[in-house]
């Protein structure tokens, strides 16, 4: 595994992480979500990311983490990185949605006791709320930080000048801002406008979700969609009209130039990620172990030509 450090922070983090978004739920075969964190932890990816309505239902991913935390890492905490969010719905209520103080406070100690930790290594404010002035959420991850309940503190899908606020606002108080979460593939490319110099220059580093589009950005739709699939699942996030024959057509192109990299469109997917210095890490989802240990593979070829990042440009835009 490779190994970068987080911004100018001391703290190393692998350069591909696994997300509990999905497959870890109560919904979900709980042997098979143990069989996945196990096969990572002994591949050396260290880093774990959970927020708090992650499942479904919402808590449960937390939940079952805990579970499988106790029954095999309990002497191994100290070589964990253990992340968890809060800002998006996760009870019904006036309490149970956004930035505000009161919120990630509920959420924080609601997410310590399913998950059976004393402490976070990193807590994000998992969204900007324009209800909430920034600085009472930050203030929010300064006090969690002072009191014991995180290591660290990040923030997730803020946009630039919110962001700019936010990290001012946590340097300013010490607590400096570790990380930056946000989208980030050859599909999705805002981060490359702001984001990524932004973080950079407050010494933040930048972890990337959805480095694979949720699938799109693999072989798995190159004929089709799969009966078992993301864009199959009528409960998911990625609609099966989202999978349009452009959008296939160019994948296809992509998976081209990963043939010729000897990758598959995974793997080239993931690299093409890593690539950037500025990125830490790349957050992966996964149904089984297969998948994982395929994903892995990106770490064989990370550097790309000038020509080759040319061609994937010319495809995707």
């Amino acid at each position: 595994m490779k190994y970068s450090f987080c911004g100018r922070s001391g703290l190393q983090l692998p350069a591909i992480s696994l997300g509990l978004w999905h497959n870890f739920g109560f919904v979900n075969d709980f042997d098979t979500a143990e069989q996945m964190i196990l096969y990572t932890f002994e591949q050396g990816i260290t880093h774990f990311d959970l927020a708090n309505n992650y499942g479904p239902p919402p808590g449960s991913a937390e939940t079952n983490f805990g579970k499988i935390l106790k029954k095999n890492f309990a002497s191994h905490r100290d070589e964990m990185i253990i992340s968890s969010k809060a800002g998006h719905r996760m009870w019904p209520g006036t309490y149970g949605d956004g930035s505000s103080r009161k919120h990630l406070m509920a959420s924080i100690d609601q997410s310590l006791k399913r998950t059976g930790l004393e402490y976070f290594d990193i807590f994000y404010s998992h969204r900007y709320d324009p209800h909430t002035p920034v600085e009472e959420t930050m203030q929010a991850l300064v006090d969690i930080v002072h009191q014991g309940k995180a290591l660290y503190v990040g923030i997730s899908k803020y946009p630039p000048r919110q962001a700019i606020e936010a990290m001012t606002y946590l340097k300013e108080h010490d607590v400096p801002c570790l990380i930056f979460q946000d989208r980030y593939n050859m599909f999705q490319r805002e981060p490359e406008k702001e984001t990524l110099n932004i973080a950079n220059k407050f010494g933040a580093g930048f972890i990337a979700f959805s480095p694979l589009a949720q699938g799109i950005l693999t072989d798995k739709y190159l004929n089709g969609i799969p009966e078992h699939s993301r864009a199959a699942d009528p409960t998911g996030f990625l609609r099966r009209e989202q999978v349009t024959d452009q959008l296939i057509e160019k994948v296809k192109k992509l998976n081209e130039i990963a043939t010729q990299r000897e990758q598959t469109m995974a793997e080239m997917a993931l690299a093409w990620v890593l690539r950037d210095e500025r990125v830490t890490s790349a957050i992966i989802g996964a149904r089984n172990v297969n998948q994982i240990k395929n994903n892995l593979k990106a770490l064989d070829n990370l550097s790309f030509t000038q020509a080759e990042l040319e061609h994937i440009n010319s495809i995707v835009n």
